[in-house]
């Protein structure tokens, strides 16, 4: 059965991004693990991160935050994996994880990160997709634009 033109509305889906804020992260030591079967994994520290949006602040609240970046075989493209956990200005914990794809030749990575806390009062980052818009400068400071995906129908 085809769908009638209304049908065919109600099934699409429209995705908005509206602006979350910025994050700037600061990157440290780079470890070269080789060649495997998905490419040239990479370990890279991530030393410092700074959120500034009109909802939250906050930073780095441990050390073991890093990207497991693997970079395909003609070193064009990284796939990105970064992980790493927050602490707001007002003591909640925020754990982030993001997956996405890196222009190894000119330091351009999005990304699609989603977060998970406990802490009620950020219970709405939970249920929300981002992606993140992202330059690695030449000093090792990645700086993100990140957006929320506001989904609706047609």
């Amino acid at each position: 059965m085809t769908p009638t033109r209304e049908q065919e509305q109600y099934m699409r889906a429209n995705a908005e991004l509206v602006p979350m804020g910025t994050i700037i992260a600061q990157l440290g030591q780079r470890i070269e693990v080789g060649a495997g079967p998905k490419g040239t994994r990479l370990l890279v520290d991530v030393t410092s991160v700074e959120v500034e949006s009109d909802r939250l602040r906050a930073s780095l609240a441990a050390t073991d935050a890093a990207d497991w970046l693997t970079v395909g075989s003609d070193g064009s493209v990284g796939c990105v994996d970064v992980r790493f956990t927050l602490k707001t200005d007002d003591g909640a914990y925020i754990y982030v994880e993001y997956g996405g794809r890196a222009d190894m030749a000119n330091g351009l990575i999005a990304t699609a990160p989603t977060f998970q806390t406990g802490d009620e009062r950020y219970a709405w980052l939970n249920s929300i997709q981002a992606v993140g818009a992202g330059a690695l400068s030449e000093d090792g400071v990645l700086t993100y634009s990140l957006y929320e995906v506001v989904l609706s129908r047609s």
